[in-house]
């Protein structure tokens, strides 16, 4: 057997003129695991191939959605995707456990053991072989070594840490509510730490959502009073890596909603009772967010001795090939994938990893049949950014129209909404997802507008 590995993380009618039994895995991120749906159907359903899920997780959610999560204003059970139904829908295998390694030598990727709530295993350590490996194992928060942050702050890099958030979002008002004492200052702020898109749109939710929560028969609590959300970002203005109108329309709405930015503040420290900014001023807050800055994860340092960056991205050529071995790729946040203009290495975002995927997806086929693969090539559609039900701002094709075009309100929510929907049919097909949006629509009426567990 030749197998062919891809480690987490696509769609065109291919031909194929190799022969063999040949094996592909990858991992369940949002482009991995269009990508291995897709190639479930193309390869695995005809019996040319098997292809296997690799994945530490059971379940998929995607990860734009993780801030609305965190506020409540999403049920992450009507959105989560188990990825042992999505297998078996689509023809392909899932192995659940972590990568561990990787043994070049013995073109065997290393997949720990994993373990239940008690401590009992669940899987046992095992070595899986491969011919082609892709490596998109996303990217963890980066807490830039700030004391106290990981004591204290709670990243969002899942769906069991943007729960954690909730479950205290909620018990610290019914706390607050519950105490004999009046609302102590400091109590009910939320700090959050970093302006790009994910504390953006979450400051935005948590306005809503604590009105809400608030709402609910938590009379002892004054919103207005008790209630208060700080955005800081240490460059000088929010959303720095999109363009300036989008930035400053975004902070207007902001201001507007009462959300506290304090832009060109670096944070020095993160404590129980607050953040301490290099210039001395504590920023109270019982709840604190870190969505600033992100790396590679930690398994990747040295990983087979393939080279990285000091964040711990692995270097890929514009191929998407690791510089020091041609079978294996990486693509997404884990991968340090040059411009195309020689301009620095692309962003980490989500349309990035998807466009790579789709690219690897039709360079797979190339490389089987013994063809040379193709650089890749990537796009900017714009970028969108969703302040929930308040407003989205965001810039729409540029490269199409020759210049940006910034777009907001109702048409620029829509595009937003869309992105999800074009994620849900890469994954179910057009006839599912219009009929989970149907029943999902008429399903919201009776739902409660924040999640309170």
């Amino acid at each position: 057997m030749l197998p062919v590995f891809v480690e987490e993380t696509a769609t065109s009618g291919i031909t194929t003129a190799y022969t063999g039994d040949w094996q592909y895995m990858v991992g369940g991120g949002a482009a991995g695991l269009e990508l291995v749906t897709r190639l479930g159907h193309r390869y695995a359903s005809g019996g040319a191939a098997e292809v296997t899920l690799i994945e530490r997780a059971r379940t998929h959610l995607w990860k734009p959605l993780l801030h609305a999560v965190a506020a409540g204003s999403l049920d992450r059970d009507r959105h989560e995707l188990h990825y042992l139904r999505q297998a078996h829908n689509h023809h392909f295998t899932y192995r659940f456990g972590p990568m561990t390694g990787i043994d070049r030598e013995a073109r065997e990727v290393l997949v720990g053991a994993t373990f239940d709530d008690e401590g009992r295993q669940v899987t046992p350590p095992s070595r899986v072989p491969y011919d082609t490996l892709v490596m998109c194992i996303g990217s963890v928060t980066n807490d830039f070594g700030t004391p106290g942050a990981a004591e204290h702050a709670v990243p969002l890099e899942n769906v069991a840490q943007a729960s954690r958030f909730h479950r205290r979002l909620v018990n610290a008002c019914l706390r607050a509510n519950s105490q004999p004492e009046a609302v102590r200052p400091g109590q009910l702020h939320v700090a959050i730490i970093g302006a790009g898109a994910t504390g953006t749109e979450l400051a935005a939710e948590l306005h809503r959502t604590l009105r809400a929560v608030v709402a609910y028969g938590l009379d002892r609590i004054d919103p207005a009073q008790d209630v208060r959300i700080r955005l800081i970002e240490a460059a000088p203005r929010i959303l720095p890596a999109l363009p300036e109108r989008i930035s400053a329309a975004t902070l207007a709405l902001l201001e507007e909603l009462g959300v506290e930015v304090l832009a060109g503040r670096r944070v020095a420290e993160v404590r129980a009772d607050g953040v301490v900014l290099a210039d001395g001023e504590l920023v109270p807050g019982e709840l604190v967010v870190w969505a600033a800055g992100v790396k590679g994860p930690a398994v990747l340092r040295n990983i087979g001795g393939l080279e990285t960056t000091p964040n711990d991205q692995l270097v890929v050529l514009p191929t998407l090939q690791t510089t020091r071995d041609p079978d294996i790729f990486a693509l997404g946040d884990c991968a340090a994938c040059p411009r195309a203009d020689g301009k620095g290495n692309l962003p980490p975002r989500a349309q990035a990893a998807h466009q790579q995927a789709t690219h690897l997806y039709r360079q797979i086929d190339r490389k089987l049949r013994g063809l040379e693969v193709e650089p890749f090539v990537y796009r900017d559609f714009g970028s969108l950014v969703s302040l929930g039900k308040y407003s989205t701002v965001g810039s729409l094709m540029g490269f199409l129209v020759g210049r940006s075009m910034f777009i907001e309100g109702y048409f620029a929510r829509m595009m937003y909404r869309s992105l999800y929907k074009m994620h849900q049919t890469a994954l179910h097909g057009h006839a599912p997802v219009l009929w989970r949006t149907l029943v999902g629509m008429i399903a919201d009426r009776g739902q409660p507008q924040v999640k309170l567990h």
